[in-house]
C-alpha cells in the first residue's frame, strides 16, 4: 500500500483552479481532473475563498473595533508603565539623598 505525498498549492495556483471553474465554466470534475485534486478539496478552496472573499474589498485604512480596542489597550498600558517609571526614579532620588544625609556610601 504506497502512500501519496502531500502537495501543497499556492493561493496563487488556488485561484488558478478556482477561475477554470467560475470564469471559464469548466466542469469541477474536468478541473481537479487536469490538476490532479479530489473536488473536496475544490469545494474547501472554494468555501474558504467565500468566505474570506470580503477582504478584497475593505479599505486598507479600515480598521476593525478589535484593532482599535488593541491599539487603545497597548496605549493604556504604555501610559501605566511611563508613570511607574516615573514613580520608581522620584523614589530612587529620595532613597540617593536620604543615604547622603545619613552618611551611607
Amino acid at each position: 500500500m504506497s502512500k501519496e505525498k502531500r502537495r501543497h498549492h499556492t493561493p496563487e495556483q488556488k485561484l488558478t483552479v478556482l477561475r477554470e471553474h467560475l470564469l471559464d465554466r469548466r466542469p469541477i470534475s474536468e478541473v481537479c481532473e487536469s490538476h490532479s485534486i479530489a473536488p473536496s478539496v475544490f469545494y474547501e478552496w472554494q468555501r474558504k475563498l467565500f468566505e474570506n472573499g470580503a477582504a478584497v474589498f475593505m479599505s486598507p485604512s479600515k480598521v476593525t473595533s478589535r484593532e482599535h480596542e488593541l491599539t487603545a489597550r497597548v496605549e493604556q498600558l504604555e501610559a501605566k508603565i511611563a508613570r511607574k517609571d516615573t514613580v520608581i526614579a522620584e523614589i530612587s532620588e529620595d532613597l540617593v539623598l536620604l543615604k547622603k544625609e545619613v552618611g551611607e556610601p
